[in-house]
């Protein structure tokens, strides 16, 4: 660790209430790379400026053609597919794939081309054959626990090895058959606040050995040992039960670990563990037991020591001693009481060990957040829409929150379906009508491929702990309840105001399956990005008085369309005569609308307002996605500045890959070569983000900003263009500040 690490790492943990005006820093130190891992303790801490993104092979209409696999942005040489490429500062933290699906993978960084192979790449056709031990290559970069191949799980090749990108980066598949795969990376919008430099990731380096030794801790106690805990047993004689009352100064909590009787375990795994910190009216916890530490039952049919071995939460039998062991390891902050309460107990004789452990608070309160994990029960999806597992407007009586999204323990079927897992995973952050994050299906999410084969697996961050193949092997009722998680850590997504996570019931939001959800996130009752400016582009008023100019722009134009979402209409052979409401308004499901605005391949100007305390900003723009590989310059200036003599300074480039128009390649042999078929889906609208830094915008109420567009030729693919030339397309601007949040944390 570097001695600028160490140092702002101590700082961190020594004086943790110093605030900002302190250090004369407006900013915490975001750890970013291998420090993402290290640094797990800061878990809640905000990342005010830091955007998550996950992008994929999906389907674009809506749909499941070949499973979402085959869908890529545009295409060059025969092994050059790409499903991937973004430009600026960042980092990828998660990339995954089908088996060995599209290997050689390019990951072309900065420029240099990086070549990740898996065992399977050189002979496919017997791939499945020699399932045992199949590796990265080169293996060094890749080593477990930190990066998995389907012969553990079950399906997927698994990538969490941090990959820096200074300017640029890029993911093609060599081969097309059956490509299918997802990526959650990473923008920064303020370098200066980040634990360690962003350089180019380098493929001969190995990852830290201080991180592989953390991750492969999962399972066991990872928190502090020496610190303050409450220990005890508990009997379950009342409906509901107080296990733990902390009343102390802001601190953290860094370990909850519950003792099952083993022979009774199945019986209370539908107890209800509540958490209230600081007195608030509603728990931020509230769940299920067996939910929130990692399964859909307790049930063990293989009488596995570990049911979930997960970095910040584990289930494991201890058959020697009769017992099950509940544990979760996210660190938990708060400022005056933490109540623990354990409800819905139908009352009889069984008890609960339980440990608490706790320390004093490591974040400053107004970047900290509290933790949760929200509960949904969905007995039967509305046909048609996504699942909400979470909408954080409103919850526990607040309408905005800041803070962080880290993953989901969740059912997706009480009688051993697995169609189901067909069904993409959707999230909005902030606003947006377009997903920031959309993945490729269920199981993928969990960190499978094909079902998983229907066994079980538990890793790290991702798994399948329980269900049977089928409901017919299925021993009983509760093997038959099939369950998955997702765990974010590095790659966790942050949010400034408000979550909604979505996901498909099937792959057209058709299943009527019985799901439940348990949500983790981070949240603070305060927003850390307020939207404080928008232009309507077309609209004369609103142009002018935004100072908008754009000399080369076209005339206003409409565009009717609409946001990617599901599928717009039911299938015809779909009764929606059964779905409440669905009779009068017909098969439709997402109704077309029109939007005015403009494109240009020149240079547009205008003024946007800041809070005057801004941390940074964050541009979004609603497009018309007809129009491919939008990119251009942005440039900021002092409002204050002549008109003609402003002093430009260059914020980044703003690059959106591909278009409506999509190449689809899903060749039927693993070797066969690409096929070269478009698809223009009907879904134009897109928003898009970008990001300002800080030190363009710090104590600026107001700035001009200018987007310069920047021709681009890459076609379709090899000699076949997109159906229009590359322009800027510009129907709407919302302006957001960053913000620290006005939170004063409970005397």
């Amino acid at each position: 660790m570097s001695s600028r690490i160490l140092l702002l790492y101590s700082i961190l943990i020594f004086c943790p209430y110093l605030n900002a005006q302190t250090f004369k820093l407006d900013l915490p130190v975001t750890p970013v790379g291998m420090d993402a891992y290290r640094m797990w303790d800061l878990w809640p801490q905000q990342r005010i400026g830091v955007r998550a993104y996950m992008r994929s092979t999906y389907d674009r209409d809506g749909a499941n053609q070949s499973a979402d696999a085959g869908h890529y942005l545009f295409a060059n040489e025969e092994d050059q597919n790409v499903s991937l490429d973004v430009k600026g500062k960042g980092i990828l933290y998660f990339f995954r794939a089908n088996h060995w699906h599209g290997s050689p993978w390019h990951f072309i960084i900065d420029g240099k081309d990086n070549i990740i192979k898996e065992t399977g790449t050189s002979d496919p056709l017997r791939a499945k054959r020699n399932s045992k031990n199949t590796t990265f290559i080169p293996e060094a970069a890749f080593p477990e626990p930190l990066n998995w191949t389907w012969s553990a799980t079950k399906g997927a090749d698994l990538i969490w090895t941090p990959m820096p990108f200074k300017t640029s980066l890029r993911i093609a598949y060599a081969r097309t058959r059956y490509g299918t795969g997802y990526y959650i990376y990473h923008l920064l919008a303020n370098e200066k606040n980040v634990s360690r430099p962003i350089r180019s990731w380098n493929i001969s380096e190995r990852p830290d050995a201080d991180v592989l030794e953390l991750i492969n801790r999962s399972g066991t106690d990872i928190a502090p040992k020496m610190i303050k805990k409450q220990t005890g047993t508990i009997k379950l004689d009342r409906e509901k039960v107080l296990l733990a009352s902390i009343k102390t100064p802001a601190s953290s909590i860094r370990a909850v670990k519950l003792i099952l009787p083993l022979e009774q375990a199945m019986d209370l795994e539908r107890i209800r563990l509540q958490v209230t910190w600081d007195g608030a009216t509603h728990p931020s916890i509230d769940a299920p037991l067996c939910l929130f530490f990692g399964a859909g039952t307790l049930y063990n049919r293989e009488n596995r020591e570990y049911l979930v071995k997960g970095f910040p939460v584990n289930i494991r039998f201890d058959y020697a001693n009769k017992k099950v062991e509940l544990a979760c390891y996210y660190p938990m902050p708060f400022f005056k009481s933490a109540r623990f309460e354990l409800a819905g107990i139908a009352p009889g004789t069984a008890s609960i060990g339980y440990e608490i452990r706790y320390e004093p608070s490591k974040t400053a309160p107004v970047t900290s957040s509290y933790f949760h994990a929200t509960y949904t029960d969905i007995p039967q999806p509305e046909a048609g829409k996504d699942m909400i597992f979470l909408d954080t407007k409103g919850a526990e009586g607040h309408q905005e929150w800041s803070g962080s999204f880290v993953g989901n323990s969740f059912i997706f079927s009480h009688n051993a379906f697995l169609g189901t897992l067909e069904g993409d995973p959707r999230f909005f952050f902030d606003d947006s009508q377009s997903p920031q994050a959309y993945g490729t299906g269920t199981e993928e999410w969990g960190g499978g491929g094909d079902y998983w084969g229907g066994e079980n697996m538990t890793l790290p961050f991702a798994g399948h702990p329980c269900g049977a193949v089928t409901k017919d092997k299925a021993q009983n009722a509760k093997d038959r309840i099939e369950s998955a998680y997702r765990f974010l850590l590095a790659d966790m997504m942050p949010f400034g105001r408000r979550a909604v996570i979505g996901f498909e019931h099937g792959g057209e939001n058709l299943s009527t399956e019985h799901y439940e959800a348990v949500s983790y996130w981070y949240g603070l009752p305060a927003p850390s990005l307020i939207k404080t400016d928008s232009i309507d582009i077309g609209n004369i008023q609103s142009e002018k008085q935004h100072a908008y100019t754009s000399p080369e722009a076209s005339p206003v134009v409409s565009v009717t369309s609409r946001y990617e979402l599901g599928i717009d209409q039911f299938p015809a052979s779909f009764d929606t005569n059964q779905i409440p409401g669905y009779k009068e308004k017909g098969r439709e499901v997402y109704p077309a609308h029109t939007e005015d605005g403009r494109y240009t391949r020149g240079a547009s100007n205008f003024v946007v307002h800041l809070a005057a305390d801004n941390q940074g900003v964050l541009l979004r723009r609603t497009l018309d996605y007809s129009f491919p590989n939008q990119t251009a310059l942005v440039s900021v200036a002092d409002v204050s500045g002549p008109e003609g003599q402003e002093h430009w300074v260059e914020a980044g480039v703003w690059y959106l890959a591909g278009a409506n128009t999509a190449l689809y390649s899903d060749p039927p042999g693993e070797l066969d070569p690409r096929w070269s078929r478009t698809q223009t889906s009907n879904r134009r609208f897109r928003d898009d983000e970008f990001l300002i830094p800080a030190k363009l915008t710090k104590n600026r109420s107001a700035i001009k900003v200018k987007i310069a567009f920047v021709p681009d030729t890459q076609q379709l693919f090899p000699d076949f263009p997109f159906p229009k030339p590359s322009a800027w397309s510009e129907l709407r601007y919302a302006v957001y500040s960053y913000i620290l949040p006005k939170f004063t944390p409970p005397k």
